[in-house]
């Protein structure tokens, strides 16, 4: 039999479940699927057998739409480092047992960077032991950090929310006469994408973020404390967006002063508090007014205000990934590549996973102005077009309905 497995991995977004809805509509329309399982809480669920049957789903039209909208990961995530199976080959032979159980011909991993290592990974463990299963990644991440893809999906949705986030934050801080002091702290831990499209916020005429800084530069403290006090001389209410992941001239995180030091799986420090840590600067530096807000989780599953350009690109990438598959790739990744800004054009292709897994795909330093403290217009022209778009919710009882898998 010719079944397929899917799996969602890493951070929720807005969009990884739409693009799973592209991967159940790829199965019904290439119609070369016999049964779709999907596994439970990422890589985890196919190396401890732990599947659902999702192939009712592929004819339910109503739950399907509904499934589009639902933010996070419906099928649950984990966040599993898979060593090279020349050092532990343990789970891949799990994983290759449940495939054989299942008759699994077709695995698709939609993740970000990590789960795309995964898919690398596997698929070399599948090749060298002559095992005939497609293993294809289909990207997803807000931090747009994927190498290879123009943009990925959950990020427009994200900088949609951003965008909208600041330019109420700047008509909030506007209504007072007092020197005061706004700093938002936006997810980005190398790459300061999401912080970029705070600048989004200006673009119906609002004042948006008065400066920005990205974690693709130094951050200097004497310059941002300058920066801050030339702005409170032009205005009382000053707005900044940061990236979460800012570094001094050392490479230690602004956040480090009051950081706990702990680690995830992968070895990343959690560095949440940027945002505090400047507060507390300005405080005892300039002394007027200051507050600090952390968009945190706020940011990944803001579904009422999703990006319909997200969410249609997130479903087209789930079913290139499937044809893929079913084309006897094996080893890559279903991908966007721009056409054109204007009109915006896109193309959904295919790259090799290896080169993705591992790489980050930082700012060009060509969309940050030369200050260090604000974006290019070649920046607003790259994000504008991937915010358009508004989408149909269904409500239930005053709010958004929702599909829950399990």
């Amino acid at each position: 039999m010719n079944n397929l497995l899917v799996a969602q991995s890493g951070g929720p977004t807005v969009a990884i479940n739409a693009t799973l809805v592209g991967v159940l509509q790829g199965a019904k329309i290439y119609g070369k699927i016999d049964k779709v399982y999907g596994a439970k809480y990422g890589i985890e669920g196919a190396i401890k057998d732990n599947l659902i049957d999702l192939s009712t789903l592929m004819s339910d039209y109503d739950k399907l739409d509904t499934l589009t909208y639902t933010p996070s990961s419906a099928l649950g995530s984990c966040r599993y480092k898979m060593k090279d199976w020349r050092q532990d080959e343990t789970p891949y032979k799990s994983i290759i047992e449940t495939f054989k159980k299942y008759d699994i011909k077709y695995f698709i991993y939609i993740g970000g960077n990590d789960s795309m290592d995964t898919v690398d990974k596997l698929s070399e463990y599948c090749r060298m032991n002559n095992l005939d299963t497609r293993v294809m990644g289909a990207p997803k991440t807000i931090d747009n950090d994927l190498n290879l893809t123009d943009h990925c999906p959950g990020f427009g949705s994200a900088a949609k929310y951003i965008a909208t986030t600041i330019s109420e934050l700047d008509r909030d801080i506007s209504v007072y006469d007092v020197p005061a002091v706004t700093i938002v702290e936006i997810m980005g831990r190398n790459a300061g994408w999401l912080t970029a499209s705070s600048a989004l916020a200006r673009v119906n005429g609002g004042n948006g973020p008065d400066l920005i800084y990205l974690c693709e530069r130094e951050f200097d403290s004497e310059s941002f404390l300058r920066d801050v006090k030339n702005k409170l001389s032009e205005k009382p209410g000053v707005l900044v967006a940061v990236s979460e992941g800012i570094k001094d001239k050392s490479g230690a995180y602004v956040s480090d002063i009051i950081s706990s030091g702990a680690v995830d799986n992968f070895g990343h420090k959690y560095i949440a508090g940027a945002a505090r840590a400047l507060e507390q600067l300005v405080r005892s530096r300039i002394g007027c007014k200051v507050r600090s807000v952390e968009l945190n989780l706020m940011q990944r599953a803001a579904a009422h205000i999703a990006s319909e350009t997200d969410i249609s690109e997130s479903v087209m990438l789930g079913q290139k990934a499937l044809s893929c598959a079913i084309n006897n790739e094996t080893g890559r990744m279903a991908a966007v590549k721009r056409i054109s800004n204007a009109p915006y054009l896109v193309e959904y292709i295919s790259v090799p996973v290896n080169e993705v897994a591992n790489h980050e795909k930082t700012v060009p330093s060509s969309y940050i102005a030369p200050t260090g403290n604000d974006v290019t217009q070649e920046m607003m022209e790259y994000l504008r077009p991937l915010i358009r778009g508004e989408i149909n919710l269904k409500y239930e009882n005053g709010i958004p309905r929702q599909l829950v898998l399990f």
